[in-house]
């Protein structure tokens, strides 16, 4: 069979492993102690009053401004990367209109303790602008600057003098790969393009799945005319499978600008897409506006903003939810073209908090990137109302002794959970009568059934829980 007709062994897999399980059938799912989220309703079977309710990052402080001379403001394509000490950031520098893919373009480099304060190391690598005394990391390399996007390499096998990794080309040149020890100094690992597939005019991202056991891309291709989203898997992160384009169940076409595809850093077989959702002729300010606020004219007849999707692997994302997740907000800077795109990765940046970032005013003098959070986990929770409601789950089997839920209640709220056998009957000892009720916001409390936490005589057999809620959120679960 030749390539083109050769499907991934690592597509299959995913999909055999999510999907089904060979000793429980079609309907039962083997989630073992992982972390369940509601960001796909795929798990919920039926809700009585509840409902899937997305949850929108709450705007924080401006955490950089791309004010050196070659930063500018065209920066674009940003990507944050936490490797367990330090925070990363690269982007692109582009200070005037039109020099994609030229050697006016560099990537240049930030870095931070916490996420929240950041600092442009001198590092003193290239040559910028007659100086040393500069951030980049890559420079007078066109077109790789365009979209240079790295990621940290959690390969098991990984060689340590490719730790972190990068993709990074053009439709003429393709996906190119690099690598670096550091995340600062990178050479190329092949001078050809190994991904060549697709338009590649956008952020082109890259990472190693733990659940499919192999390198994923996923990159910009034009579907019909409309910007959209391919996939391809990598042993080696060399020798790539024939793209396969992604997929949006029953929902509108739109055009999707960066996809920002990753895994959840707590629950890395569910990736996370927070993608740049694109309104092409969709004009919210005047060309005068635009004038007033220092921006270029080319850049002020569109608009944009954040949209939250995710996959499992395969070829389809899941677009539950259709309305914005950041929307540009207050002030007319956010309502130019290109503003409001999201950095690549969500990172956990205190107790009970995770961060994204998301670009503002673009092309205009005041570009920043600023910084938003949410509760860990909280993207989406089952949402009970004060007149409540209930839900189930699909069968399933699990691992572990106790069930832990991240949840919230308000003052005069309350959540219950109990557990079903397969056929949806209460299991003796453990039904919601027995459950003791759950008043608070915890990201991890155990739950009790008349002060048992004990799970140990249901663990590995087909069950379903049974959630009751009023006035209350659940954004995750885990047995453990």
């Amino acid at each position: 069979m030749n390539r083109t007709g050769r499907i991934s062994f690592c597509f299959l897999l995913i999909n055999f492993v999510i999907w089904i399980s060979p000793a429980l059938g079609e309907d039962v799912w083997d989630i073992g102690s992982r972390l369940s989220l509601f960001v796909d309703g795929k798990i919920v079977e039926e809700m009585d009053g509840t409902r899937l309710q997305l949850h929108h990052p709450i705007p924080a402080e401006d955490v950089i401004r791309f004010d050196n001379p070659w930063e500018g403001k065209y920066v674009g394509y940003v990507t944050i990367i936490y490797d367990g000490h330090l925070y990363r950031m690269y982007y692109r520098g582009m200070p005037e209109a039109g020099q994609d893919g030229s050697i006016g373009e560099t990537t240049c480099y930030a870095e931070s303790l916490d996420g929240v304060h950041w600092v442009k190391p001198n590092l003193g690598i290239h040559e910028v602008d007659g100086t040393l005394e500069n951030n980049a990391i890559l420079a007078n390399a066109a077109p790789f600057s365009h979209n240079f996007a790295p990621f940290l390499d959690k390969n098991p096998d990984c060689d340590p003098d490719q730790k972190f990794k990068a993709l990074a080309g053009t439709g003429k040149t393709g996906l190119v790969p690099f690598a670096s020890p550091d995340g600062i100094h990178w050479k190329k690992l092949r001078d050809e393009g190994v991904i060549t597939k697709g338009a590649f005019d956008s952020q082109n991202v890259g990472f190693w799945s733990e659940e499919e056991g192999c390198y994923l891309s996923y990159f910009r291709i034009f579907s019909d005319g409309v910007r959209s989203i391919s996939r391809t898997t990598s042993k080696d992160f060399l020798n790539w499978e024939e793209p396969v384009e992604m997929t949006y169940g029953d929902t509108p076409r739109e055009h999707l600008y960066t996809n920002q595809t990753h895994p959840y850093f707590r629950a890395p077989h569910i990736y996370l897409a927070i993608c740049a959702r694109f309104m092409p002729g969709r004009r919210v300010i005047s060309e005068s506006t635009a004038k007033r606020l220092g921006g270029d004219l080319q850049y002020s007849g569109d608009c944009s903003d954040t949209v939250f999707m995710t996959t499992r692997g395969g070829n389809e994302y899941d677009r539950t939810f259709m309305e914005g997740f950041v929307r540009p907000g207050l002030g007319m800077g956010n309502w130019t073209s290109r503003t409001n795109y999201p950095a690549y990765g969500v990172v956990p940046t205190g107790d009970g908090e995770m961060s994204l970032y998301v670009q503002r005013n673009y092309g205009q003098p005041t570009h920043h990137l600023q910084r938003l959070t949410l509760r860990t986990d909280g993207f989406v929770s089952l949402h009970g109302p004060y007149q409540g409601g209930e839900a189930t789950t699909r069968p399933f089997i699990f691992e572990g002794k106790n069930l832990v839920l991240n949840f919230a209640t308000s003052a005069a709220g309350s959540a219950w959970v109990g557990l079903q056998d397969e056929e949806g009957n209460p299991i003796d000892g453990y039904g919601l009568e027995d459950c003791d009720e759950m008043v608070g916001d915890e990201i991890a409390r155990t739950v009790t059934w008349k002060g048992n936490v004990d799970l140990s005589q249901v663990a590995g057999k087909k069950v379903r829980l049974h959630f009751k809620l009023k006035d209350a959120d659940v954004y995750s679960f885990r047995f453990q």
